[in-house]
């Protein structure tokens, strides 16, 4: 599906070559990371999306390998990660580090100001374990300049006020010794979002982004909310600021 020219375009939001969604458990993470992957990938990036959720064995990005792979995306997973299955195992494999030194390398070679040749995508776990496997890594991101993206979502728990969206990011940063470079607002009820609610989670995500001193990358809605014939429209300022998502992330009972 296309993105309407007056939202934001996959290559408006400020992506390095290893790239980082981190965020509360429940936020979100796992769509928006697939949505960040196979956007990327039909821009030209070469993408690798690493599952580093070795906590919640139900939404991984592993359960959507085919989906990747259709779409030019390379999964790297836990090793016992396989869809349809709950072993929590915290497992990682070998590829890891490879993954994160050739997309890299492509900044070093090209000195690139523009969107990444290469994108390494990690799609980190939620709560203190979920950091801490991500701070196994932190060595080697920061080998380069990355981005770390803070993913809060209005309508989940525990995060519903800004207060407790800001009081969280220090403890994802201090586990995962990576600190946030910008905030995702990813405040939708998926497929029962109307335009008051992407509206409603207007000043929460900009006093979350004030207070944690990070500039706010996007604001997130379904995408087919976001299409000229249906009956949602946003006021210029909110449009100007959304990443339109499709849904790819479903509950065993949707």
């Amino acid at each position: 599906m296309a993105t309407p020219s007056n939202y934001l375009h996959i290559t408006d939001l400020p992506l390095k070559p290893v790239t980082v969604v981190c965020g509360h458990y429940g936020v979100g993470k796992t769509n928006l990371s697939l949505n960040l992957a196979i956007d990327a990938a039909q821009a030209g990036s070469q993408v690798t999306l690493i599952d580093l959720d070795v906590v919640n064995p139900y939404f991984r990005s592993s359960e959507y390998a085919e989906l990747l792979e259709a779409h030019g995306v390379r999964l790297i997973s836990p090793v016992f990660a396989q869809a349809g299955s709950n072993l929590d195992v915290p497992s990682l494999t070998g590829a890891i580090l490879p993954a994160l030194d050739a997309a890299q390398e492509t900044m070093h070679e090209s000195k690139q100001t523009s969107f990444p040749r290469k994108l390494v995508i990690i799609d980190a776990g939620g709560d203190d374990a979920g950091s801490t496997a991500l701070g196994r890594f932190a060595n080697a991101i920061k080998q380069a300049p990355y981005a770390m993206l803070y993913v809060v979502n209005h309508y989940r728990n525990l995060t519903q006020n800004a207060a407790e969206a800001v009081a969280l990011l220090p403890e994802i940063e201090e586990k995962a010794h990576l600190r946030a470079t910008a905030l995702i607002n990813n405040s939708h009820l998926k497929g029962e979002t109307k335009a008051h609610h992407i509206e409603a989670a207007w000043d929460f995500g900009f006093e979350v982004a004030e207070k944690t001193h990070l500039p706010m990358a996007a604001i997130t809605a379904p995408a087919d909310i976001c299409l000229p014939e249906t009956s949602c429209v946003f006021p210029a300022r909110v449009t100007q600021h959304t990443y339109p998502v499709q849904i790819y992330v479903r509950t065993p009972w949707e």
